[in-house]
């Protein structure tokens, strides 16, 4: 099972420190997430970029978690020869980690998926144009 089978991410940029937020689509996957996604697990992803640190920081009440990664921008936006200095496929990387035993979240994900991408907020139908 994969981050992204759980949550989605977003990531932004300050220095050579890239910040990346990974959000549960649900209360399984929040529990999936704070279980495996450690520090630890995302330092050794990025280890082709980076040497660390990683913190790691919960934010409960939204199901995230913000992981905060220095020196892997290549010495910063203006400094960098890298492709997408940003950071915005960093956070596609941080989707890809795998984590173990968190196949019970994973099997609520399409249902949340088909919601969401719905357009409705209460994942209906989208209002036809009459």
């Amino acid at each position: 099972m994969r981050v992204y089978d759980l949550a989605h991410a977003r990531a932004g940029d300050k220095g050579n420190t890239s910040n990346i937020s990974v959000t549960a689509y649900s209360d399984a996957g929040w529990a999936a997430l704070r279980a495996d996604l450690t520090a630890e697990r995302v330092l050794a992803a990025f280890r082709h970029l980076t040497a660390g640190p990683v913190r790691r920081y919960e934010l409960p009440k939204l199901r995230a978690l913000n992981f905060v990664i220095e020196g892997v921008l290549g010495g910063g936006v203006t400094r960098s020869l890298r492709i997408d200095p940003h950071g915005k496929a960093l956070s596609a990387l941080m989707l890809t980690i795998e984590l173990p035993g968190a196949q019970a979240a994973a099997d609520q994900v399409p249902a949340l998926r088909a919601r969401a991408g719905s357009g409705c907020p209460d994942g209906g139908a989208a209002p036809s144009a009459a």
